[in-house]
């Protein structure tokens, strides 16, 4: 069984490279924002509260958060593993989840605040199925037009500039503060998120001891 916390600002690719695990390793991909979205698009009470504060540009309460992937996780339904996207964000959080399972690995997806907030501005939503898209990296067949369903490509709201920044400003005050509780166990694995998502899946298999992709 393979269980690992992938971390890195928002923007960095944790997303992609969680999906590349999760289908050649059977893990469960448990993400927080994408259990967020799933609330929101199904207009759940949760959704509805999630939806009012990000829109606001502000974070969601570490809580609320925490209660979210508590239930997620008690579901056990990760046979073979998990890795979780999202979570933990601060150290309290880390030390709650340390109590309660074991990891393998921390994996940290290294990326220039530059190339984080270019990258963030970039990004865009499908309205209907919700796929994400990227104007540099994975841009849709059609301009503005999902190439699954056809959906319509919106820019999330919570990137604007001024949100991104302190997104960014609260990774490195909370968040990346818990690297160090993670590194003092041994468990870090550092990548640099800055290549292509090729290379940078090739590097943390070859650190996590991993077969590497037929």
């Amino acid at each position: 069984m393979h269980k690992y916390v992938i971390m890195g600002v928002q923007g960095s690719g944790k997303g992609t490279q969680a999906k590349l695990l999760k289908q050649d390793f059977n893990l469960v991909h448990i993400s927080v924002g994408d259990i967020f979205r799933w609330h929101i698009q199904n207009h759940t009470k949760l959704g509805a509260r999630v939806k009012r504060i990000v829109a606001s540009g502000q974070l969601v309460p570490d809580d609320l958060v925490w209660e979210v992937v508590k239930e997620r996780l008690e579901l056990h339904d990760w046979n073979y593993g998990f890795i979780l996207d999202g979570f933990p964000r601060n150290e309290t959080q880390a030390l709650a989840f340390l109590e309660s399972y074991d990891i393998d690995a921390v994996i940290e997806i290294d990326v220039p605040d530059e190339r984080v907030f270019e990258r963030m501005l970039s990004r865009r939503l499908c309205s209907s199925c919700g796929l994400d898209y990227n104007l540099i990296q994975h841009r849709p067949k059609v301009a503005d037009a999902c190439d699954v369903c056809g959906g319509q490509l919106v820019q999330r709201p919570d990137d604007n500039p001024d949100a991104i920044r302190d997104r960014l400003a609260d990774y490195h005050a909370k968040t990346r503060p818990i690297l160090e509780l993670f590194g003092k166990k041994e468990l870090v694995v550092a990548v640099d998120g800055t290549r292509s998502p090729k290379e940078i899946q090739a590097d943390i298999r070859k650190q996590l001891g991993l077969p590497q992709a037929g």
